[in-house]
């Protein structure tokens, strides 16, 4: 293909939050320095398109690779994708995982773009491990765990872009719990973990000591379908909670609080770190490759956090644990400041750098 004769900067990634936000990150700060953005993705973006104002968007055909449609959806989508790339001649093409990433980034390989994927996990996904190793740069959030590249050279330690709710609470101050007043918990899973969450943790908080549970403030992210049973158990155990299927404002009310208990998805950990929150993290058993457990591990190993496997997680463990833990608030606190130590700052200008290093090199 010709040498890229615009200013625009393709984005792809999965139509979920935990491949947009950071794509989002990244689209703030490229058009900072003057780059148009260009998103490809699938249907389910229309939930995160206001993330995107000044951006054009392209839905490109996908699928996942355990449908029996998957070889003709992906195969139409690089067809799709190689169109649009040859017209519009992007400077990069920048890929961030899910299953919609892949005919794009597959495309701009054959058409010899300049690209680069961003894994946002500690292991490499599935999408990305089938592109790794064609595109020129792959830009990780962590020292990846399993399945790196064959080339190691190729990889670079960006951190994960975070979006701008997140970035403006950087080390945000931890309040330490004082001896009588409130403890703040924010418990949120997913949209596939919080089930179990909220099967466990509400049966966990009933089992607290009679002080503690009259000093909690709980604010819980729910399926719609088990809110009202979880807000019977609080109400009658006496304990304040408020009760969500979603929250807009989670950066804000992460920073409130003084302990989470979540899944360890890659965008979780990487805002836990960035604002300086301790968590007690249950990794998603069903998550392809166990992805989430090394992201938790970050954190464990570090003293910055807690890891527990959901097997292992019982109401009375869990009270247990919780009780332990708000026993010694200025422990709290110094797991607070671990988990900010840990992260990585400017990731987005640093990833914008890899982009705008990969869109020279082809200019030159």
């Amino acid at each position: 293909m010709s040498v890229p004769t615009s200013n625009s900067i393709v984005l792809s990634a999965g139509g979920t939050g935990g491949h947009l936000f950071p794509a989002q990150a990244l689209a703030n700060e490229l058009v900072k320095r003057g780059r148009d953005i260009v998103v490809m993705t699938d249907a389910r973006f229309a939930h995160y398109a206001t993330h995107f104002p000044t951006a054009r968007i392209q839905t490109v055909p996908s699928s996942p690779f355990n449908s029996a449609a998957a070889p003709f959806r992906i195969a139409a989508g690089i067809a799709t994708a190689l169109l649009r790339l040859m017209k519009l001649k992007p400077a990069a093409v920048i890929g961030f995982g899910g299953y919609p990433s892949v005919p794009v980034m597959l495309a701009a390989t054959l058409l010899r773009l300049p690209t680069a994927i961003i894994e946002q996990n500690a292991v490499v996904g599935r999408a990305n491990r089938l592109v790794m190793n064609k595109v020129k740069t792959v830009a990780a959030a962590f020292p990846i765990a399993r399945f790196a590249p064959t080339d190691l050279s190729k990889i670079v330690l960006t951190g994960n872009p975070l979006r701008p709710e997140v970035e403006a609470l950087w080390g945000a101050p931890y309040n330490v719990p004082e001896s009588s007043g409130p403890l703040r918990l924010l418990v949120f899973g997913g949209s596939q973990g919080a089930r179990a969450l909220s099967e466990i943790v509400p049966a966990a908080l009933t089992r607290l000591p009679h002080d503690i549970k009259m000093r909690l403030s709980v604010v819980q992210q729910c399926r719609p379908e088990d809110i009202e049973e979880v807000r019977t158990i609080y109400r009658n155990a006496e304990i304040r909670a408020q009760l969500e299927p979603f929250f807009s404002d989670l950066p804000k009310r992460m920073a409130e609080t003084h302990l989470v208990i979540a899944r360890s998805g890659a965008g979780t950990v990487a805002e836990l770190m960035a604002i300086g929150r301790p968590a007690i993290l249950v990794p998603l058993p069903g998550a392809l490759d166990d992805n989430q457990t090394p992201n938790a591990d970050i954190l464990a190993r570090a003293e910055a956090g807690w890891r527990v496997r959901q097997a292992d997680l019982s109401p009375d463990s869990l009270a247990q644990m919780i009780t332990r833990i708000f026993a010694d608030p200025l422990a709290l606190a110094r797991t607070a400041a671990r988990a900010h130590a840990l992260a990585t700052p400017r990731a987005a200008e640093k990833l914008a750098d890899v982009v705008e290093n990969l869109a020279n090199k082809r200019a030159a």
